[in-house]
Order: structure tokens, then sequence, then C-alpha cells
């Protein structure tokens, strides 16, 4: 670099040369430092127009492949911090032509750090990610929550790496350091107790299958769909979509329902009320026709299907859970269509079923399927719905006459 600067000054006016003593530099080191900076833009315009594009058309080619469809889509996150890395390094050889010393060394240093550690967690969420697609792919189980405290914990242990490498850096003796801090870390370990406990029962939430990130759970105090299991805490988004922060230790000391363990079969039961009939041929014909109808509803479950998706170790429409004979899979199969109860106005036919869908919207659309078949098959018998009717009796005393209002 010397040599090419005196290179360069020797090529320079005597005229030229005696301004710029004035100002304690050179011709070449002005014209190195705007070289070195117009070099770090071209490297941004050819990265942005030639080698980006040009990467991302092979990746492009290969994009059936879940990894290389996966790195297409992340490559300009973990591309970014490289290019940051090489425009630094650039930077500090210009500023070098007039700056030196030790607080820009560790100035740069720092800086050196923090984009070599933003690379390297962008390959570990890469990694990450890339495990999670592959599975999800195959149909295979996954436990999404897994890949997050994973995450999570990387981002712990690069933030220490960062602060212990910079001490080091810094002169000071890690050794003794974590000698003096023996006492303090008890003292700390004491205060972060509750951080720490937070931390473990995150780890048993997730050991014990408890819950997963788009379960929909049920607890002592609040009812949603899990959008985060963190360190710390666990966020469940509710139904009226307000977003509630819960520490995993309360989470992990109460009871949790978890509604989506439901991997098929959503209840649907109703009282079907009629008019009185003495006509129980009738009756039992339409007890019977309900109970066909459902039977061979396609979104309906039964034995049959339940036996089915057993034998295929899959539930409805789902590739990621599994069922076994000896697991709790939460299947319900019942199909229940008899005359439950005589009451004062109506003959009661209870109907209990099981959607296959466990999904909201869905249920609700078999809900309403159903209904309208029940009523098509009620209205061409005999029977009649019964409608519960007030009459109210009014006496004039003029008259004497009655009027009935129905």
């Amino acid at each position: 670099m010397q040599q090419l600067i005196h290179m360069i000054n020797l090529n320079m006016p005597e005229s030229l040369m005696s301004f710029f003593s004035t100002l304690h530099t050179s011709p070449a080191h002005i014209i190195l430092f705007i070289f070195l900076l117009s070099f770090i833009v071209f490297i941004k315009f050819l990265f942005r127009n030639f080698i980006r594009k040009f990467i991302l058309i092979r990746l492009y080619k290969k994009r059936n492949s879940t990894f290389y469809r996966l790195l297409s889509q992340r490559f300009e996150k973990l591309i970014r911090p490289l290019r940051y890395i090489i425009s630094l390094f650039i930077f500090k050889i210009a500023l070098h032509l007039f700056f030196k010393g030790e607080t820009i060394e560790f100035v740069f240093y720092i800086f050196f750090l923090l984009l070599f550690s933003w690379w390297f967690y962008e390959i570990i969420k890469f990694i990450i990610y890339t495990s999670l697609s592959i599975n999800i792919a195959n149909e295979k189980e996954i436990h999404q929550e897994l890949f997050v405290l994973f995450l999570n914990i990387a981002k712990v242990l690069i933030a220490l790496i960062i602060i212990f490498v910079t001490l080091a850096r810094m002169g000071i003796d890690l050794t003794g350091l974590a000698t003096s801090l023996g006492i303090g870390g008890i003292l700390l370990g004491l205060s972060a107790k509750d951080t720490l406990t937070n931390f473990f029962d995150s780890i048993r939430l997730i050991g014990e299958n408890a819950f997963h990130i788009g379960d929909w759970i049920e607890t002592e105090h609040v009812e949603g769909v899990v959008t985060e299991i963190g360190l710390a805490a666990t966020c469940i988004r509710t139904f009226d979509n307000a977003l509630v922060t819960i520490p995993n230790s309360k989470l992990a000391g109460s009871y949790i329902k978890n509604w989506s363990k439901r991997k098929v079969g959503r209840q649907i039961k109703f009282n079907l009320k009629l008019k009185y009939t003495y006509d129980m041929q009738e009756l039992e014909r339409v007890i019977d026709e309900i109970r066909t109808m459902l039977n061979k509803h396609p979104d309906i479950m039964n034995d049959e299907k339940v036996r089915h998706l057993i034998k295929m170790k899959k539930t409805y429409k789902d590739g990621i859970f599994y069922l076994s004979k000896h697991s709790d899979s939460g299947v319900g199969s019942k199909l229940l269509v008899y005359l439950d109860k005589i009451d004062d106005y109506s003959m009661n036919i209870l109907v209990y079923t099981f959607s296959i869908s466990i999904k909201w919207e869905e249920w609700l659309k078999v809900k309403q399927e159903i209904l309208k078949e029940i009523i098509l098959i009620i209205d061409a018998s005999s029977l009649e719905l019964a409608i519960t009717q007030e009459e109210i009796q009014i006496i004039k005393k003029e008259s004497h006459a009655n009027s009935t209002i129905q």
C-alpha cells in the first residue's frame, strides 16, 4: 500500500503536492480513499445486478428440492451479513489511510464480531428451518416449538460469546472474573430465580408434549391459540384477538386443556323436538333414517372410518400426526340417535355424533348440513317439529266475551 501511495505521489504536480501538504495529507491518500469507497458501491451494484440473479436462477432450476427452494428464499438474509463484512473490511482499509490507533481497531473489532455473529445466527436459523421444512415435506411428526426453543437458546449463546470475547479483547482476565463472580453468581441466581424457573418449566412443557404452537388450549385464566413458546413465557392469542403472555411457571403449575389434541372427532350433540305422536312405527322409521343419513355422510365419524384411519396411520387431511391403537388419539366414533326424553311439550330425539374435522368452521358447516338433512327427513314424514306456543286469554268485562290470541 505504501509503495502504491509513493508511486501515485511521484506522478503528481509539485503545486498539487504542496497544496495537499498544507492539509497534512497527499493526493494519493485522497485518490485511494475515493477509489475504495467507490469499490464498496461497485460491490453492492455487482451483487444486486449480477451475482444475486445468477445464483437465484441456478437455485430456481433445482426448486423441486426442499433444501434449494428454502435456500433461494433465504439467500438474501444469508448473504447480507457477508456483504457487510466485505464492505466494512474495505472501509477499514480506506480509513487507515488517515487514522490509526487502538480505539479505531477496537471499534472495528466490535463491528466485525457483531457481523460475524449475525451471519452465524442466520446460518443456524437456515439449518433449523431447513430441517423443519424437510420433516413437514416428508410428513413426519414435528414439534415446531423445539425449533423455536433451539433458536432462542442460540440467541442467548451467541450473546454470551459476544460478551466474553469483547471482555477478553479489553484485557479482562476471564478466569479471575469467573472466580470473583462465584458469590455474585449465587446472588444473581437467587434474584433471577423466577426467570430460571420459567426457563426450566418451558423445557418441561415441551418435553411433556403438553401443547404445540397453533394448538387451541384452555387454562384456568385464558383460552386461545398458542402463538409462541418462549424461554420464559408463552403467548396465547385469545378468540377476541387479544395477545396474552403467561409465564411458563404459571402454565406448568395449573391444568391445561388442549382441545387440539383431538386429532379427529368434534362432538355434535342436540335434541330434536317433535310433537306428540302415537305412531311408533313412523317414529322408529324417522330415527333409523336419520341414523342412516349420518352413517353415510362423508364428514361424520363412525367405527368403520376410525378403523380405516388407524390402519392408514393417519388422521383426516393431516400427514403430520399419527394414530395408533394404543395411543390416546381422542377419536370420537359414537353415533347415537334415540328417543331420549318426553317432556311437557315435546318428544325429544337425542342426536349424538362426531365430525371428522376438528376445525371450527368445518364443524359448523357439517352441523348445518346434517340439520338441513334432518329437516327434510321430518318434512317428508307425518311427524312435525314441536314449536313452543303461548296462549294469552283476554276477558272483556262489558260483554263477558273471550278472545284468544296465539
